[in-house]
């Protein structure tokens, strides 16, 4: 994890998700809803950011932390952020041993990167809160 990544339960921060076709982009979307709705993050729209949407431009730029959750090495996610001018902090599923095609989109899976993305404060808070979902 990069440095100053942890999420931590900072104000500002949105988390945007390739939500793409494949397992690893279904756990990326799952994964930013699950930081959402613990409170770690807002989820934002990435297809608004890459229309160039004003409205969600101005509001991503107000941001403290824009977070790119991608499922694969093409980093669509990221790339897209990048493109529309943000400094993004980028986790990529590849990174932490998930591969395209081969990773079972279940609990244990999201749990694990959620985890990992929010240095361990979405199981604090899972415990801790009847907001966020535990299968």
């Amino acid at each position: 994890m990069a440095q100053n990544s942890c999420m931590c339960q900072e104000a500002g921060v949105l988390v945007f998700s390739c939500s793409g076709v494949a397992d690893v982009g279904e756990i990326t979307d799952r994964v930013a809803r699950k930081i959402a709705k613990c409170g770690q993050a807002k989820m934002f729209c990435l297809a608004g950011i890459g229309a160039h949407v004003s409205v969600m431009i101005e509001s991503a730029k107000a941001a403290k932390k824009i977070v790119a959750i991608d499922g694969c090495p093409v980093s669509c996610a990221k790339k897209t952020l990048e493109h529309a001018g943000f400094n993004v902090i980028a986790h990529n599923l590849k990174n932490m041993g998930f591969e395209k095609g081969k990773t079972k989109v279940n609990e244990a899976n999201i749990e694990k990167i959620a985890s990992i993305i929010t240095g361990g404060k979405v199981e604090k808070n899972i415990s801790n809160s009847s907001s966020c979902y535990s299968s």
